[in-house]
């Protein structure tokens, strides 16, 4: 164990003490300061005992807001702080949060066994065909791009409440023939499994603590959208400024999403390039500059319909948004240029901020804008494409092909050098 760790994350089961380590007993009773929630706190009378039997540690029940609760334990560096949390603290736990903010070297973490690994073990299921999320904490719409037929989903609850809004939400996308089981207070007494189906979900709230499995199965009029980009047009609410189906599978393909990367999304009309970036790729964020206020909402509901509540979202002009998110700091790996390709210096500012080896992108319709695109060709290379696509449609009695306004295409990938 390193000499230099101050901060000790123990994941501790149903069965409290009992179930640690000896090694987990040792940095538990080493420990000043110890953090957990009322529950876990509860679990202590056997450690840390004085010789007249009584702990008198400094106890910290933990509260909210959680950054605030982070902060504090951070602002203590250096003293013996042990927290408590639930199974295994590296799996949607705070033991992943602290791990982003301190050297691995000033810490000690002991997993305990997850609610995923005790639920697979219940159900049968192999953890690597399962979908894992967390909604404690986080909003319900983060289930809509992980409902596909034949899913198997493990979701750890925010509380009693939560499996009925998940009935609901899966009645309301088609798919209330799916199954749903409820996993209380696993490994412990307390245990106890509730199934159902969703479409006619009646249980009354149980346990605060639990986990929802869910067997994703649909009906005849379910909405199934997939994650590979290219999703119908009408999945979005728009209002015509929508870089349209073919056009998106193709802009989504040049712009590449990547697990954790960041684009920048320019001029994003209905937000249809930053929420297919997101679904496609584990962990992948954008944020999605548009000036009109109409449009911003927009963005919005498709971000809560499609899955990807965490999108950014800016009123802003390009310029105006430019200014702000080259002070924040974080590089884009990609950027796209939806709208607003006339405006000045805009690729100039775009490529310094855009990381080496991230790629970026811009549709343009007019000949204004072929002419920018052609300018920058010229500057740093990369490929120009011109895309026409054509829908049947009825003329009279029969069809013909009525051809769409063709679009240019301007692809480049910032050389690691360049």
């Amino acid at each position: 164990m390193s000499d230099t760790a101050w901060l000790t994350v123990l994941g501790i089961g149903e069965e409290g003490l009992d179930s640690l380590t000896p090694v987990a007993r040792t940095l538990l009773d080493q420990a000043t300061v110890l953090v957990g929630g009322e529950r876990h706190l509860s679990m202590l009378t056997s450690s840390g005992l004085d010789s007249s039997g009584v702990d008198n540690r400094e106890k910290i029940v933990w509260g909210t807001p959680f950054s605030s609760m982070v902060e504090k334990i951070l602002a203590r560096r250096g003293e013996k702080i042990c927290i408590l949390a639930s199974g295994d603290p590296m799996c949607f736990g705070v033991g992943a949060t602290f791990a982003k903010r301190l050297p691995q070297d000033e810490m000690h973490i002991v997993p305990g066994i997850s609610s995923y690994s005790l639920a697979c073990a219940r159900l049968g299921w192999a953890m690597m065909d399962v979908d894992l999320f967390t909604l404690h904490g986080r909003p319900l719409s983060l289930m809509h791009s992980h409902i596909q037929p034949g899913a198997r989903l493990l979701m750890l609850s925010e509380n009693a409440k939560t499996p009925g809004e998940v009935a609901d939400l899966l009645t309301d996308r088609g798919f209330g023939d799916s199954k749903i089981t409820v996993l209380e207070h696993m490994g412990g007494t307390k245990e106890r499994i509730v199934e159902g189906v969703a479409y006619c979900w009646s249980h009354p709230s149980g346990a605060d603590l639990n986990t929802i499995a869910v067997e994703c199965i649909p009906t005849h009029r379910a909405d199934v959208l997939s994650t590979v980009p290219g999703l119908p047009d009408d999945a979005f609410v728009h209002d015509g400024q929508l870089t349209k189906r073919v056009i998106r599978s193709s802009t989504l393909a040049a712009l590449m999403p990547l697990p954790g990367q960041m684009l920048w999304d320019l001029g994003a009309g209905s937000g249809s390039i930053s929420i297919e970036w997101m679904r496609a790729a584990r962990g992948a964020k954008a944020i999605a500059v548009e000036r009109q206020q109409d449009r911003v909402s927009m963005i919005a509901a498709n971000a809560q319909a499609l899955g990807t509540p965490y999108l950014s979202i800016k009123e802003q002009t390009i310029p105006e948004a430019l200014d702000e998110l080259t002070k924040e700091g974080e590089r884009p790996d990609a950027i796209f240029v939806g709208g607003g390709a006339t405006t000045d210096n805009l690729f100039d500012r775009c490529w310094a901020a855009l990381k080496p080896g991230g790629r970026f992108v811009a549709n343009v319709v007019t000949l204004e804008g072929e002419i920018k695109l052609s300018e920058w060709h010229k500057k740093v290379g990369g490929e120009l494409s011109r895309i026409s696509v054509s829908h049947a449609s009825p003329i009279g009695p029969y069809h013909g092909w009525r051809p769409a306004m063709p679009v240019t295409q301007y692809v480049v990938t910032k050389r690691y050098d360049g």
